[in-house]
């Protein structure tokens, strides 16, 4: 290959390259990267989590100042209930986009989306 020949090679004519990290996240979680069901308020979601980050600094913020006990535990409750509604939020998405796709393709893979949300329900149950 010339110097001007690999000059015009693009990462889309080469298609997509495997690493060893998205190979691991394959491997661990079982999904290619798709469009999820988030992704159409992805930025929002940014938004929020944005928000908890700072509710969390705020929190170190207030341990550093040795502010009353009870008051710190308020801002955890707070805390708390953001990133329960966020998991919520995410769940009713991951249900109404991936388990319901799965749905209509049929098959198997409907009972392991089924199951793969039963799991996540009961992982945020026990918190």
């Amino acid at each position: 290959m010339t110097t001007t020949e690999a000059d015009q090679v693009t990462p889309e004519a080469v298609g997509p390259v495997e690493t060893a990290e998205t190979a691991e996240t394959t491997e661990t979680t079982g999904h290619e990267h798709t469009v999820h069901g988030y992704h159409k308020q992805k930025n929002e979601h940014l938004k929020r989590l944005r928000r908890i980050e700072g509710q969390i600094r705020g929190l170190q913020r207030m341990v550093d100042e040795d502010v009353y006990c009870i008051d710190i535990l308020t801002q955890v409750s707070a805390s708390t209930k953001a990133l329960q509604s966020f998991a919520l939020q995410l769940l009713e998405e991951h249900l109404r986009h991936c388990v319901a796709a799965a749905a209509t393709k049929g098959g198997d893979d409907v009972d392991a989306k089924v199951e793969e949300a039963t799991k996540a329900i009961a992982r945020m149950m026990r918190t």
